[in-house]
């Protein structure tokens, strides 16, 4: 009897150890519905090229602004619907939502991400769009690895799968929109929808 009870002990004691260093309460069906942003945003931008630009996208003029536009849109709406879903599953797990682990988690995530803006937005000025797509998934995968330790740790993997499509992005510039969609868009879905399941539905 009193084994049993040292084991659910140490149990307890490892959950709240857990809880102290990592944000669990990341929402799954926001995974879901960033990649369905994506898929909307990416579906816009490539009628937009192919119905005004006849298939080429310049770095000047109002298609590429309104692409620009479309891409920073889906980045809001990603982010505003990341926040509130995790917000209000914290709450219902009695959670806090900003807290020291979920500030570390917030600042190991910006800092590839923003260094990785700031990069994409230096080569667009200098007319390199080519590498545009593969340099944001990988920025991005770097962003999610680099945030895994203060997170649940599978974010980790989705991350390796960015970075990977981001280098064949580098390889072959040509496919960056695509590899974008699958990355961004079907990666984020089929993400967020294991998450959903393993995590969130319990």
């Amino acid at each position: 009897m009193e084994s049993k009870d040292y084991l659910k002990d140490i149990t307890e004691i490892k959950d709240l150890m857990n809880k102290s260093s990592r944000f669990i309460s990341l929402s799954g069906l926001s995974g879901i519905l960033a990649g369905v942003y994506a898929l909307i945003g990416a579906a816009i931008a490539y009628w937009l090229v192919k119905t005004y630009s006849n298939g080429v996208l310049i770095l000047d003029g109002w298609v590429f602004e309104s692409c620009l536009f479309t891409l920073f849109a889906v980045a809001a709406l990603s982010v505003g619907t990341g926040i509130f879903l995790t917000t209000r599953k914290a709450k219902k797990d009695g959670a806090k939502i900003w807290d020291a682990t979920s500030r570390r988690l917030v600042f190991n995530f910006l800092i590839p991400l923003i260094v990785g803006g700031l990069y994409i937005l230096i080569i667009l000025s200098q007319g390199k769009y080519g590498q545009s797509g593969g340099s944001m998934l990988i920025f991005y995968g770097l962003a999610l690895v680099n945030a895994s330790k203060y997170s649940i740790g599978d974010i980790q993997y989705l991350g390796y799968v960015q970075i990977i499509l981001g280098l064949i992005g580098a390889l072959e510039p040509g496919y960056g929109f695509w590899l974008w969609v699958l990355g961004f868009g079907v990666m984020h879905i089929i993400y967020g929808t294991w998450m959903h399941f393993k995590y969130d539905r319990k």
